[in-house]
């Protein structure tokens, strides 16, 4: 009994820290972070699904601390990779990746991965060139194929810089950010990949089996003005 009991909770271990982490540009709080004092052990859990830690797992209040400097300078045009980690994946889904100005309480969705998602560690983008200049949030975030109806989600500091050119369509016009599972009122439907209401003129989709969320998916506000660098 007492075997198996070890047996259990080394499962149940395992389990809690075998999904999927981002590594690229790393998270408040990621021990991939060298300005993180304070790790969390516990970075590839998904969200609370009432809500309570929503955004970032409520680290986006370390933005500007010693905890929360900017990681990562990057310029309007730019090809940018970013990378993950782990293991459990729940057989892809759904991702986006996304900057908000406003300290996370809106979010702009920069591209959006359609099925697949995250079954490989590297994934870029690249930054539109009328991307505003200031200090920003980064994240990303899953909602998985299999599995509990969860969400995923990393943020990271990080500072766009250099002078922005106009692009088609402009950053103003993108849409907001996907997100369910998180006591919201909008749910995913297991088994499929996501196919969100507005990914962006930035899609990639290679999902063969997909659809719509379910119940209140309303389309918020998307953008704020920067705050200052």
């Amino acid at each position: 009994m007492k075997s198996f009991l070890v047996s259990a909770i080394l499962g149940l271990a395992a389990l809690a820290q075998a999904h999927m982490e981002m590594v690229y540009p790393p998270p408040f709080r990621s021990r991939y972070n060298s300005f993180t004092t304070d790790i969390d052990y516990s970075m590839t859990n998904p969200l609370s699904s009432s809500g309570s830690d929503f955004p970032c797992k409520g680290y986006h209040n370390l933005l500007n601390t010693p905890q929360g400097r900017s990681v990562a300078t990057w310029t309007p045009g730019q090809r940018i990779t970013w990378t993950l980690t782990g293991s459990a994946t729940h057989n892809g889904g759904s991702c986006q990746v996304s900057l908000s100005y406003d300290a996370g309480r809106t979010w702009t969705a920069l591209h959006s991965y359609i099925g697949n998602c995250p079954l490989k560690n590297a994934w870029d983008f690249t930054l539109p060139t009328d991307t505003p200049a200031g200090s920003a949030l980064f994240a990303f975030s899953w909602n998985n194929n299999l599995g509990n109806r969860e969400l995923y989600m990393n943020c990271a500091h990080v500072t766009i810089a250099g002078g922005a050119t106009s692009a088609n369509p402009p950053f103003s016009s993108r849409p907001a950010t996907f997100f369910a599972n998180n006591g919201n009122g909008c749910r995913t439907v297991e088994t499929f990949d996501v196919l969100y209401p507005n990914p962006g003129p930035n899609v990639d989709n290679v999902s063969t089996k997909s659809t719509p969320p379910v119940g209140t998916c309303a389309n918020r506000k998307r953008f704020a003005m920067p705050l200052s660098v």
